[in-house]
């Protein structure tokens, strides 16, 4: 059946931002279901001047108030009956940012059979008392599934798929109150039913109405009680099914799970302020030792990794499950170094490099550049560096949820920053202008080199790495290309108690001939997956890549690859 969406806004009490969600929502091309659930007629009536007669809107009532899971039970039946495939639910009190909506449709659109749910990104205008429950609920959330993934399973900004959602309420007596959206979620999860996730803003509009009673923590306690009992009668087939998962190598780097949360970060900068890194780093060691533990696939890849590095001539000596825990183990410290950059505990005179010509010369010139780094050591570091010393602008590019999470805490606690993140998963016309006005004002523009691309249409080239054929993603030589300035390569590597900055010319300029593009960007990638390799020899275990990196999503490399250095180097000299 063709992809059919539509949405649903359950309300009990809150009218004041209906209209507007409609609105946002109907720009947006999709249908509109609104269940009044058992309003009192002054309010019923509001509802109905709203609804009525606006082209795509349905309004559907209960006669006595039935909770929300019930009103949204009920569009669900209805959409089914319409022939919609997917479901759109959007909470009537205006919390949430709609300008993701289309991004959550879409991908909804590209992962049919997935819930897709928003990760709330909360501001200070959260109650204290409802963000400690949403933690406990995450906690109860995380055993009754058996999943580290940091998951917020009471928003109510989500995409179910409308089929397989009914069939799975017509197997169980699911809670049709509060604890609905918890409870579904967990369901879909047993069912194997993948979850996909989005960060989106989050604000609590001043004056906010809560139809949370203090007796719903009861029914919510009840519930998360039944199902983790009802989660030890299946754990077999649970753990049949996780394990299952953590085989499929072939998933991409940025859907594997999220692990830790946000307090967990919060706890983290916490316990560093208070005993610093050394006692820091003992006291993290058991969470570092659960993840490895259970981890399979983190594991797995670090094995991976370790074993190439050992074949290149980079560990003394054959890895094991120690070097592989000692890997983790450094990931683990260069995390709380990020907090100590950030919190002032890493100052000018424990970085070596900061005086080197090429990064000073940069920085002063007054001319922008693109910077080509990695996951490799701390680039944290030099993050708060240029705090420090205010020389020029840096804008970073990144990825993830984790991102935007982290530097969520670490701006609370940074006194000052001159490092603006811009979270993107593809390049579009609105970023490139953005870093190209950075550029002209003589900023700086960081990017990684050693992610493939998370879109799907994204493109890689393959170079020898470690022995073996790796993909290396396009994108950074194309968007250097179109910024027209001088490119860099940048580190920051750990040695002892000190922190070492490592900053290269890469090119003056990339230019990418309209003929010949293909081979001159197969060319840069070469280039840098061989000084990728310089580096890796002085911090070998600083490499902080735990997926399988050779082969990710099930990637494979061409069959007429170029195999050596000496390949690249007549490339580029041609």
């Amino acid at each position: 059946m063709p992809f059919r969406p539509c949405a649903v806004i359950p309300t009990y009490n809150h009218v004041s931002a209906l209209n507007a969600i409609i609105a946002r929502l109907r720009e947006e091309g999709l249908p509109v279901i609104v269940v009044d659930d058992g309003n009192a007629p002054e309010v019923a009536k509001r509802i109905e001047e709203i609804c009525d007669g606006k082209e795509g809107v349905t309004r559907l009532s209960h006669r006595k108030n039935a909770g929300k899971g019930a009103a949204i039970l009920t569009a669900l039946d209805y959409a089914s009956r319409m022939n919609f495939t997917h479901m759109l639910q959007v909470d009537a009190d205006g919390q949430h940012d709609l300008s993701r909506t289309a991004e959550l449709i879409e991908l909804a659109r590209k992962q049919p059979d997935a819930v897709v749910t928003a990760e709330p990104i909360f501001d200070d205008t959260i109650p204290k008392a409802r963000l400690i429950g949403r933690w406990i609920t995450h906690f109860w959330f995380a055993v009754n599934t058996l999943s580290l993934r940091k998951t917020d399973s009471m928003c109510g900004f989500r995409v179910y798929p409308v089929e397989t959602t009914l069939q799975t309420v017509a197997r169980a007596n699911i809670a049709r109150r509060m604890g609905f959206d918890t409870e579904i979620l967990v369901r879909l999860r047993w069912g194997n039913v993948p979850v996909v996730v989005l960060p989106v803003r989050v604000t609590y509009p001043e004056g906010n109405y809560s139809n949370f009673k203090a007796w719903d923590n009861v029914e919510i306690s009840r519930m998360h009680a039944k199902l983790f009992f009802l989660m030890l009668w299946r754990l077999p087939v649970l753990l049949a099914a996780r394990w299952s998962r953590k085989r499929d190598t072939s998933r991409h780097w940025a859907g594997l799970a999220e692990r830790g949360s946000m307090a967990g970060l919060w706890i983290a900068v916490i316990l560093y302020r208070l005993f610093g890194r050394r006692v820091c780093l003992v006291l993290l060691s058991p969470i570092v030792l659960f993840f490895f533990l259970t981890g399979g696939e983190q594991r797995h890849a670090s094995m991976g990794y370790l074993r190439r590095a050992w074949r290149a001539g980079m560990l003394p000596r054959e890895p094991g499950w120690r070097t592989s825990f000692r890997h983790f183990m450094t990931f683990g410290g260069a995390a709380l170094d990020k907090f100590a950059a950030w919190t002032g505990n890493i100052s000018l005179p424990d970085v070596d490099g900061t005086e080197d010509p090429h990064l000073y010369e940069s920085e002063t010139s007054g001319r922008g550049s693109f910077v080509l780094t990695g996951h490799l050591g701390n680039p944290e570091v030099i993050r708060a560096v240029a705090s420090l010393t205010n020389r020029s602008r840096v804008n970073v590019l990144v990825h993830t949820t984790n991102a935007v999470r982290f530097n969520a805490v670490i701006n609370r606690f940074s006194r000052s920053s001159s490092v603006r993140m811009i979270q993107v998963t593809e390049i579009g016309p609105e970023t490139a202008i953005l870093l190209q006005t950075a550029i002209e004002n003589g900023e700086s523009v960081v990017m990684v080199g050693d992610r493939v691309p998370v879109s799907e249409g994204g493109r890689v080239s393959w170079a020898p790495f470690l022995g073996e054929p790796a993909p290396f993603p396009q994108g950074p030589y194309i968007l250097a290309s179109i910024l027209k300035c001088p490119v860099y390569f940048l580190f920051c590597l750990r040695h002892g108690s000190r922190f070492r900055i490592y900053f290269e010319p890469f090119a003056e300029r990339i230019v990418l001939p309209r003929g010949d593009r293909e081979r001159v960007i197969n060319a840069y990638a070469r280039q840098y997956a061989e000084r990728l390799e310089v580096y890796l020899r002085k911090a070998p275990l600083q490499w902080f890549n735990f997926f399988d990196y050779w082969r990710p999503g099930g990637l494979t490399p061409p069959a007429d690859m170029p195999s050596s250095a000496e390949t690249m180097e007549q490339e580029l000299s041609s």
